[in-house]
């Protein structure tokens, strides 16, 4: 009688254990979060939930998702990357101007990503080896990289671009876009090496306590400048998403993007401060992002309201945060 008595005991102890454990992790509450939200947004407004909308939802959130992965990784390792939306846009132009100028698609896409990691590694130089503050650098080469766009294309767009290249912008595969085919293989690679790899362990120890990582033997400057080289990337693949999206390379491209980025880490559940963060956390935000984003301009908000209404989003994710952190 007893062990029959006992068993319901212990399988009530024991949900209530996965639950809290569950409620502890840093996506419980941004998934929360997003399902009222997207639940919301459908109450509010019918053409929320079209298919033609939903589709240019994904198309949208895609770009922000993929420059998140980077941004997630500056912040997981204590860091910040503010030249996010400036490389993107360098990085476009690059492959629409090497397009235009007779170079083969598949070339061009190789060497504008190859600007948007050179970029990166110069970020990181400053920040790993000169060892200076990432939000200094990162706000520096915002301007440079900006700059640089402009130098290069004459402050004009570059149209003109090959037919084909339109694929990766607006095409599809097996039904499926194209855009969120890329996503989801950046975050496939972003989730092995945060969780599965001897590299992820490092970069959450760096953000925890960099000195003691220093200090165990682990070389701290290699995997920042990794870390860097790696948001650059992020940021020229989604520049060749939005250019091709376009089929012209846009040198004002990119404006505010770093913020979005930010606030899609954040509000994935990633300590600012570093060292506590999850991949599948940062799409989850980049999500609840795309969604505040696509209800807001299906209502009709002002743009200058909606960059508002952001702002005090992540006060309040960064808020939440700094409570849960111990």
């Amino acid at each position: 009688m007893s062990q029959f008595d006992s068993t319901p005991g212990i399988t009530r102890r024991s949900s209530k254990d996965r639950l809290a454990s569950w409620r502890r992790t840093p996506i419980f509450y941004p998934l929360i979060g997003f399902i009222v939200v997207f639940i919301a947004m459908a109450i509010i407004n019918d053409n929320f939930l079209t298919a033609s909308n939903q589709v240019n939802l994904a198309r949208q959130t895609s770009i922000i998702a993929i420059i998140a992965v980077g941004m997630s990784l500056a912040i997981l390792t204590g860091g910040i990357d503010l030249s996010v939306g400036p490389v993107m846009a360098l990085s476009g132009t690059v492959m629409a101007g090497l397009m235009v100028a007779g170079v083969p698609p598949s070339l061009a896409i190789l060497l504008g990503i190859l600007v948007g990691a050179g970029f990166g590694a110069f970020n990181g130089f400053f920040v790993a080896f000169a060892g200076m503050p990432p939000i200094i650098v990162t706000l520096a080469t915002m301007g440079i990289a900006r700059g640089l766009g402009l130098i290069y294309t004459g402050g004009y767009p570059i149209s003109g671009l090959p037919p084909e290249f339109a694929f990766f912008g607006r095409g599809s595969l097996a039904g499926i876009e194209t855009p969120i085919l890329i996503m989801i293989g950046v975050y496939a690679l972003g989730f092995v090496l945060l969780h599965h790899t001897a590299t992820g362990r490092y970069l959450y120890a760096i953000g925890g306590n960099e000195e003691a990582t220093r200090l165990s033997g682990i070389r701290v400057s290699r995997y920042k400048l990794l870390v860097y080289t790696l948001s650059g990337t992020t940021a020229a693949i989604a520049g060749l998403i939005l250019t091709s999206r376009l089929m012209s390379g846009q040198p004002n491209a990119g404006v505010g993007f770093e913020l979005d980025a930010i606030a899609a880490v954040v509000l994935g559940g990633a300590a600012i401060t570093g060292g506590r963060g999850m991949i599948l956390g940062t799409l989850i935000g980049a999500l609840l992002l795309g969604v505040l984003n696509n209800g807001l301009n299906l209502m009709g908000v002002s743009p200058y309201l909606q960059n508002v209404i952001k702002g005090l989003i992540i006060l309040l994710a960064i808020y939440i945060s700094r409570k849960r952190t111990p």
